[in-house]
């Protein structure tokens, strides 16, 4: 009987401290969440050009999901570098938009540390990124600038380029 009442009262303590963890609020302090690879993209500055092709593309939503992704993000002036009349083509054409985005990205969460081993990444538009590490890291001949912006939902490596997958 006393086995059972001991029992008893450790449930019973169990319980509380369960029920306490589960409502207690957040500590002061702790880190908030990161926000998506789209938001953090965003926060940055320099991928305005890039939020517009993917607003414009339908993958807002997609990129805002679970994850992980593994996004190397053209930036503003990346874009200017391409032909006249390039980027509002591709504006208008939505199916090849998405190719294109699609192609920046690659599935699951990938460091630099990574990157810098592997000679190709399958991208989430099916087609395979050449990296080569020799002198600096490159993905299908764009320069990787900067690495290793951590979000909620993947990483961020920015290019110098914008990536245009093989017909």
């Amino acid at each position: 009987m006393k086995l059972v009442a001991r029992i008893s009262r450790r449930a019973a303590l169990a319980g509380a401290l369960l029920a306490l963890a589960v409502t207690a609020p957040a500590q002061a302090g702790a880190p908030a969440a990161l926000p998506d690879v789209v938001d953090t993209a965003v926060a940055a500055g320099s991928f305005k050009t890039l939020a517009t092709a993917l607003q414009a593309a339908g993958l807002v939503d997609t990129l805002k999901g679970p994850g992980p992704f593994t996004v190397f993000a053209p930036t503003d002036e990346a874009f200017a570098k391409l032909p006249a009349g390039a980027l509002e083509a591709l504006l208008k054409d939505k199916q090849r938009l998405v190719a294109v985005l699609t192609y920046h990205v690659v599935p699951g969460r990938v460091l630099a540390a990574d990157v810098v081993k592997m000679t190709a990444a399958r991208t989430v538009q099916g087609g395979r990124l050449a990296i080569r590490a020799d002198d600096g890291v490159t993905v299908d001949g764009a320069n990787v600038v900067k690495t290793d912006i951590q979000a909620g939902n993947g990483v961020i490596h920015v290019i110098d380029a914008v990536l245009m997958p093989r017909q």
